[in-house]
């Protein structure tokens, strides 16, 4: 990070004794969710297009096709996100496709979860003109409230007064707490909190202070000492954090141990002790190659997130029942039966309209 705007207000800041680092003023409100823009810069971001309720009504109930939804949100490479409607309209089987197909997955879950109750804890946003706000953490959750209550609606907010000086280092601590979120994610977290950490040493340095220690910087992180090295050492050569955005998915312990043999190995063959740019390039090339010679695993069979059943009569009817029969509004023909999403909508809309019909 090199930006001088930024390391003079760190100075500032650090030469304010009553104004701490990480102690920032806050308060709890209702905020429009229309209101709200996601943070394009965070590691968690999904590139969406929030849509108005009424539109998501329309194409919800078929009345609106996916192409007209595009066309009308110039949606083309994003993901339409609205009331009871999320479409991925990235390139299909991509990468990119591939990775939002598992963070909406997870928002679907949580979007069901929050409709039936509330959300335990509430996403932090801060201000950032004209009545507008960002998203500081909460991505997921912010787009699962849009999803189960749609882009018109309401809901509770931690409120910052002003954006944080440290806004990398807390997105970091969320995502490094979350067992549940991808590889990638908590790397590139990781890497721009460094930046962050780097940029607050030396202003400290510049103030008369002493630079942050180990110690001090995974406390500031909120990860343990054993964590910081492993999230070090895996962010040492970029070809790990590209890998991981790629699909790799083996676990962090298990490519940290590729890393340092491969070091190991290179350092006792040329009997080095300390590594240039030449001799990491070469390590980094033969890190990529252990990775990829290894056998890859089959990924997990996705599960269906299906609506909440409220009633044994509606289980009854949809065992019982030829549901292409019944007046629904679907239209069978125009359903991807090799979309996952597009299936598990399906199926709910069906739910719905068996458990509205008692």
């Amino acid at each position: 990070m090199n930006d001088p705007k930024y390391d003079q207000l760190l100075v500032s800041s650090l030469n304010n004794q009553e104004k701490k680092l990480h102690t920032e003023s806050f308060t709890y409100q209702s905020i429009f969710l229309s209101s709200i823009v996601p943070d394009s810069s965070n590691a968690r971001f999904l590139p969406a297009v929030l849509i108005e309720d009424e539109d998501a009504k329309l194409f919800v109930s078929r009345k609106m096709s996916k192409k007209q939804l595009v066309n009308m949100y110039n949606a083309e490479d994003h993901v339409i996100i609205g009331k009871s409607c999320i479409v991925n309209c990235l390139e299909y089987g991509s990468a990119d496709w591939k990775k939002a197909n598992q963070t909406i997955e997870s928002i679907l879950e949580l979007g069901d979860n929050i409709s039936v109750s509330e959300l335990i804890q509430a996403p932090t946003i801060y201000p950032v003109g004209d009545s507008k706000y960002q998203v500081l953490t909460g991505h997921r959750r912010f787009f699962a409230l849009v999803y189960a209550k749609g882009y018109g609606s309401a809901a509770q907010f931690k409120l910052y007064e002003s954006k944080p000086l440290l806004t990398k280092v807390k997105q970091f601590q969320e995502n490094a707490s979350r067992e549940d979120l991808p590889q990638y994610g908590k790397l590139a977290a990781f890497v721009n909190a460094m930046a962050e950490i780097e940029a607050l040493s030396a202003a400290r340095i510049k103030v008369g202070l002493k630079k942050l220690t180990v110690k001090e910087t995974a406390t500031s992180l909120g990860i343990s000492m054993g964590a910081f090295d492993n999230y070090n050492v895996l962010t040492r050569y970029p070809c790990v954090l590209d890998l991981y955005q790629a699909g790799l998915s083996y676990p962090f312990v298990k490519t940290k141990k590729v890393v340092l043999e491969v070091e190991s190995d290179y350092k006792a063959e040329h009997d080095k002790s300390v590594l240039n740019i030449t001799d990491k390039k070469k390590i980094a090339k033969e890190i990529e190659s252990r990775l990829f010679s290894k056998e890859k695993t089959s990924p997990p069979r996705k599960n269906f997130q299906l609506k909440p059943i409220k009633s044994a009569k509606t289980i009854k009817s949809l065992l019982t029942t030829n549901v292409m029969e019944l007046d629904t509004g679907i239209n069978w023909d125009d359903i991807d039966w090799d979309d996952h999403f597009d299936v598990s909508k399906t199926i709910s809309t069906v739910i719905e309209y068996l458990e509205k019909a008692q």
